[in-house]
């Protein structure tokens, strides 16, 4: 089996346990999933599955939406509901004042991620040198946040629409948001409604998915959610290509979408100095 499932994480837990679950349905097959979701967030959850795998490097980037809800006067270690609250008694800002700095947080900013996350310190991840008390000074990143709207206000909770690139912690956001207000927050609520090509409405809670008798009808074909240009090779370039054999590709230079001259998806392509490479094989050779 291959191709990707538009899975709805619920919240309560980690996305390597909702996995696991996953997996169970599928016996045998490889899964991965495109970005992860921290546990007390819902939301949508794209899954790789068999040789789709192979694409996660190629999708890394796409656009995410989340709905936020930003709760302020307090702060918690993790920024999020499930800590321990660090510091409190924190003014309230007005609607007024959130659309104010709003602009500040948008774009290619500087971002400090969490430091309850998955990031990488010396070999070990953060949340876990967190969790055993150990001070964790992470390095800012650049982001891309793409738009920031103010859904709803009410007494001190802030219902925020977040557009932004791969990468980004919304977490974060709220930290950033709430110092720049001199205040505190905390993220309350965060749900995931589009990852790249997988949106909130399409996607398919577990309880759903194990109704279906026929599984593979969920399966989301792997070239369907890429965005590259598609090129057809002819049955000579099928042939070489397949055989690991070089042939003059007269492509400008870029990443494709590669397609057998029968029309079925080969893979992800790139071209350079006339040769054509496959980065991530999806047919079966």
């Amino acid at each position: 089996m291959n191709g990707f499932i538009n899975y709805y994480k619920p919240s309560g837990i980690s996305s390597a346990y909702a996995i696991n679950r996953i997996k169970k349905l599928f016996k045998g097959c490889k899964i991965g999933h495109l970005g992860t979701l921290d546990p007390l967030a819902e939301g949508v959850l794209p899954l790789a599955i068999g040789k789709s795998t192979r694409l996660f490097d190629f999708l890394l980037d796409k656009q995410k939406e989340y709905v936020a809800e930003f709760t302020f006067g307090y702060q918690t270690d993790t920024l999020d509901r499930g800590g321990k609250v660090v510091s409190d008694g924190g003014s309230i800002p007005s609607k007024e004042d959130i659309l104010r700095v709003i602009p500040s947080l948008v774009g290619k900013i500087s971002q400090v991620p969490p430091m309850f996350s998955a990031k990488n310190v010396g070999g070990q991840r953060s949340y876990d040198l967190a969790r055993r008390g150990v001070t964790v000074e992470l390095k800012p990143k650049e982001v891309e946040i793409d738009e920031i709207v103010l859904l709803d206000y009410n007494f001190g909770k802030a219902n925020l629409k977040i557009t932004c690139k791969g990468g980004t912690y919304i977490r974060s956001i709220c930290r950033d948001m709430a110092s720049l207000l001199n205040t505190f927050a905390t993220m309350t609520k965060l749900k995931r409604t589009k990852s790249g090509a997988f949106t909130e409405e399409t996607a398919i809670a577990e309880e759903d998915l194990r109704k279906v008798e026929n599984l593979s009808e969920l399966i989301v074909q792997p070239d369907s959610v890429l965005s590259y240009e598609k090129i057809t090779l002819n049955d000579f370039e099928t042939t070489e290509l397949l055989n690991g054999r070089p042939f003059d590709f007269c492509k400008e230079d870029g990443v494709y979408s590669v397609y057998a001259s029968d029309n079925s998806f080969i893979g992800i392509g790139i071209a350079k100095d006339k040769s054509l490479k496959i980065k991530a094989f999806i047919k079966d050779l």
